[in-house]
């Protein structure tokens, strides 16, 4: 699936430069632990969260015509496919899943306000259309991690086009937004970057997606990873990451007193 490798949003970079056959528009982007992603988790506070979601979703169904168009899609698309709920998980949970890996134009505009979002309060508070879709979608993954079926420690491979990462070995990274990997190691050959990640807080949501096959992993913004290997060959990267636990800037931004 093309939304797999396509390439992650881009804060800063500098073109690669020299061999006419790598495209200038390559850019090389070093990892860091996306200091400005909103990585709220709702510890202690999901049922407060809960009351205040159907206000809240009125208001973004207005306000952000591609998560209306994309919800509705997948609620739709629910339906027509019989999907039945799966323990734990709410309707409303499993539609946020089944709309995140819905080929279209959310999955990259979610995934670049939920690396800007976190810049501070305000910003969360008026500037982030995405509130509903986020907290569904880590709730999901916190609820599917606790039950143990889709959670535990996986390893998964993901690969980038038209990004060249860095990273240095030894160092504390995020990628700071909801991230798909996939259990499949497809082959890195024409990949740009090619990760191999050990995580143990994403989970397995092929129960809920419209691309089974793909085994696909869903890795929360929160996730922090040691770089336990690094190779940059000029015109490709290798970075292999293993899971150091979760850690968040934020906590229940939009129900503090």
């Amino acid at each position: 699936m093309e939304r797999l490798v396509l390439g992650l949003v881009l804060l800063a970079g500098t073109p690669a430069a020299g061999n006419p056959l790598y495209p200038s528009s390559i850019k090389e982007v070093a990892m860091d632990m996306a200091p400005y992603s909103f990585d709220d988790q709702y510890e202690g506070c999901s049922h407060l969260m809960e009351q205040e979601l159907p206000e809240l979703n009125r208001t973004e169904f207005s306000t952000n015509s591609i998560y209306a168009e994309t919800w509705t899609r997948a609620a739709k698309l629910w339906g027509q496919q019989l999907m039945t709920q799966r323990p734990g998980l709410r309707l409303e949970h499993e539609v946020a899943l089944l709309a995140y890996t819905i080929e279209g134009p959310l999955y990259s505009a979610f995934n670049a306000a939920v690396r800007e979002a976190g810049r501070s309060r305000h910003r969360y508070l008026h500037g982030f259309d995405f509130k509903v879709l986020h907290f569904l979608l880590s709730q999901a993954v916190s609820t599917l991690r606790g039950a143990g079926t889709h959670g535990g420690c996986h390893r998964a491979y993901r690969s980038v086009h038209d990004v060249l990462f860095t990273a240095q070995r030894g160092q504390s990274v995020r990628f700071g937004h909801f991230t798909s990997t996939s259990l499949y190691n497809s082959s890195s050959f024409g990949s740009d970057t090619f990760y191999v990640v050990e995580t143990c807080c994403g989970v397995l949501i092929r129960d809920f997606s419209l691309y089974p096959a793909e085994e696909e992993i869903l890795i929360p913004p929160s996730e922090v990873f040691q770089v336990t290997s690094f190779i940059h060959t000029g015109h490709s990267s290798l970075i292999q990451l293993r899971s150091q636990g979760t850690n968040s800037t934020y906590n229940c931004e939009l129900v503090k007193g």
